[in-house]
């Protein structure tokens, strides 16, 4: 019988922070582990994570606990891609190694998933929290530390319009790892057809959009996660800021747009990321890279550029429509 939900973790060179989230796990699974199943994938670390995976393998003996050990540290996109496309159950939830979770959320996650068996997606609602000064983070837009601003308990809205909603608020929400729970049929297909999202720093954005089109959404409106703001994978990336900025974001428009997303919708998206775009990061960019610098924003530039045509050729359109005589009183003049 197929189990209902994979819990995963992809790690890499942060045995302490892996040991004391498989502690949290070990404690918050309990009464549920014939649902659940547990997967580890490390990346190639060089620290004793492989004895802290054997520890906890020993411990949890009797949870189907799976691990992976990757010949090579092959990038922090691609492992979390990996253990995605390795869920064997019905859904799965990929969990950061440093991320504070509540104990309730699990019982949570395991009563939605059984009471709504067409649900799509589940957006785990989060609070921030800045690294260094232990201040609240969020976007300008949320209120009370609350990053999806969305109720949507009961799974009856319409899947795409919350997706929508939700990137338009921030990016960053959805693509916030441990916030999201996959239907795994369907996230195993949107990486089929998009193939090359493990290149693309934003593609759980596109993830959970294809996944929101699919079926039914949940968004939380209690808090079950904190994420720790100024310590993600990108933000290490030399080049990450550019790429995200004037790349990946389009990209990942372009790819909803193609599986469904309105094309209105997107082009409008295209057009706020370019207004919210920080030049200095271009600017940046061009001193040390001025070749990748150009070659990046070039493109973005262009597809900026149809979408001011294609905003403003709509307005013309709905303009004419609402000036255009009606057949009567065209007939009425004429005749």
């Amino acid at each position: 019988m197929r189990k209902l939900l994979t819990i995963a973790i992809p790690t890499y060179n942060r045995a302490e922070l892996l040991d004391k989230q498989l502690a949290w796990l070990a404690q918050a699974i309990k009464g549920f582990e014939s649902d659940c199943e547990i997967f580890v994938s490390d990346n190639c670390s060089t620290d004793n994570t492989q004895e802290v995976i054997r520890k906890w393998q020993t411990t949890l003996s009797h949870i189907t606990f799976k691990s992976n050990k990757n010949i090579e540290n092959i990038g922090v996109m691609r492992n979390i891609i990996h253990c995605l496309k390795s869920a064997k159950t019905k859904y799965v939830w990929t969990i950061g190694d440093d991320d504070p979770i509540e104990n309730r959320a699990i019982p949570y996650v395991i009563a939605k998933l059984k009471k709504h068996e067409d649900l799509s997606l589940l957006f785990l609602n989060f609070s921030g929290r800045n690294k260094i000064t232990g201040e609240p983070v969020h976007p300008p837009t949320i209120v009370d530390n609350r990053w999806f601003d969305v109720d949507s308990e009961d799974g009856n809205g319409d899947g795409k319009a919350i997706f929508e909603h939700c990137f338009s608020k921030s990016v960053g929400a959805v693509i916030f790892l441990t916030a999201s729970v996959y239907h795994t049929d369907l996230v195993q297909r949107a990486l089929h057809i998009w193939q090359e999202a493990e290149n693309n720093w934003i593609s759980l954005a596109y993830l959970a959009g294809y996944c929101a089109a699919n079926g039914k959404v949940i968004v939380t409106k209690d808090t079950y996660i904190e994420c720790i703001v100024g310590v993600s994978y990108w933000q290490k990336e030399p080049k990450s800021a550019l790429l995200m900025q004037y790349k990946h974001v389009s990209e990942v428009l372009m790819k909803l747009e193609e599986n469904g997303y309105p094309k209105r919708y997107c082009r409008r998206m295209i057009l706020k990321n370019f207004k919210e775009a920080n030049l200095k990061v271009f600017l940046g960019a061009l001193r040390r890279w001025p070749v990748f610098a150009i070659q990046t924003i070039v493109p973005f530039l262009a597809l900026v550029g149809m979408s001011v045509f294609d905003a403003i050729a709509t307005r013309e359109f709905k303009m004419a429509q609402t000036t255009q005589p009606s057949a009567q009183n065209i007939q009425k003049y004429q005749g």
